[in-house]
């Protein structure tokens, strides 16, 4: 019986799954393999291809069993997977701009690859999973991680829009300059916008803007001394999450954030579910409870008939993009009836 591979770049770990055609998974656990995409393309590509055999051989399949792949990246990038000329938070090196990723991943692998934006593709495991496959609601989810992506899904439905941006919830302008927390901070995002969702919610955000700020306020803070504010960031969801005080004001921060933008999001789509997932809830469940109830808390009085909305955890964590993607790649898989 044929397989299908869902792969998911993130900015610094390729995570795998693999699904058989009667919708089992062959890997249940977190597997991952170094990324390396701020090396180029070259590099970045052979490093999926080396992990996807650690992923078989993890399975206890082989390569060959595998049919189509279904690749998941962060954006932007279009509908076939060429990545915008101005590149993104996760391709930073002058090669990927304009690169079309899933078209060379397919020449590597000789096997044919279909692509989604990892927002996208984590939003559609999370709509599958939390809402069902036949439903026809309408979820917003919001993916945090290096940047943030997200994705929304009407009535079934995943919306990529005309060219295949649809869904960078990311770069969503906020009226960041109610959140009193940081008040006089100027945050911009790597697309060239000053105070978007990710600007303020992803840990390029903490890395850049939040943990500079809040350690000017908290100078005895055990990361004052840190001479790597990259590896820095990297700590701060592991304090939050044990109560360390600076750190739970960033990720408050972040909270507000996803408020303001869930709000317009409900004005905009009436949705039956809101989502949040990524690095930033894998935690324990009273950090993620109270980051649920902090997002919560930031949003405007809903009007009645809205303020029920469900607010939802991404199930499965760091493996949702990898699972959205085998979903895309089995509904190819079938259509095509490859073998």
């Amino acid at each position: 019986m044929p397989l299908v591979a869902g792969v998911d770049l993130g900015g610094n770990a390729v995570n795998y799954t693999l699904l058989d055609m009667e919708e089992q998974f062959l890997i249940e656990t977190l597997c991952e393999y170094p990324a390396r995409s701020r090396e180029g393309p070259d590099v970045c590509l052979r490093q999926i291809m080396d992990g996807l055999q650690v992923a078989v051989q993890l399975a206890g399949v082989r390569l060959s069993d595998v049919a189509v792949a279904g690749l998941a990246t962060p954006g932007p990038a279009s509908a076939d997977g060429v990545l915008s000329a101005r590149g993104s938070t996760n391709f930073v090196h002058p090669d990927w701009a304009g690169f079309d990723i899933r078209g060379n991943l397919a020449g590597l692998l000789g096997k044919p690859v279909v692509y989604l934006n990892d927002g996208n593709a984590a939003a559609l495991w999370g709509h599958f999973v939390l809402l069902g496959a036949a439903n026809r609601a309408t979820s917003i989810s919001a993916i945090i991680g290096t940047g943030l992506g997200g994705g929304v899904v009407i009535a079934g439905n995943m919306i990529k829009g005309r060219k295949g941006f649809g869904g960078e919830l990311g770069h969503v302008l906020l009226p960041y300059q109610s959140i009193q927390e940081v008040a006089g901070l100027v945050p911009q995002c790597n697309c060239g916008r000053t105070g978007d969702l990710e600007s303020l919610c992803s840990l390029t955000a903490i890395e850049r803007y939040l943990l500079p700020f809040f350690l000017h306020l908290y100078s005895d803070h055990q990361l004052s001394a840190a001479t790597d504010l990259r590896s820095a960031a990297k700590l701060v969801r592991s304090l939050a999450e044990s109560g360390d005080p600076m750190c739970r004001e960033i990720f408050r921060v972040q909270a507000r954030a996803l408020g303001l933008f869930f709000d317009q999001m409900i004005n905009i789509f009436d949705p039956d579910a809101l989502i949040v997932g990524g690095g930033a809830l894998e935690a324990n469940e009273a950090f993620q409870h109270w980051f649920m109830d902090e997002i919560r808390d930031a949003m405007p009085v809903q009007r009645e008939e809205q303020a029920d909305v469900l607010i939802r955890i991404m199930p499965n964590g760091d493996t949702a993009g990898a699972r959205g993607a085998a979903l895309l790649a089995l509904e190819f898989a079938r259509q095509n009836t490859v073998e």
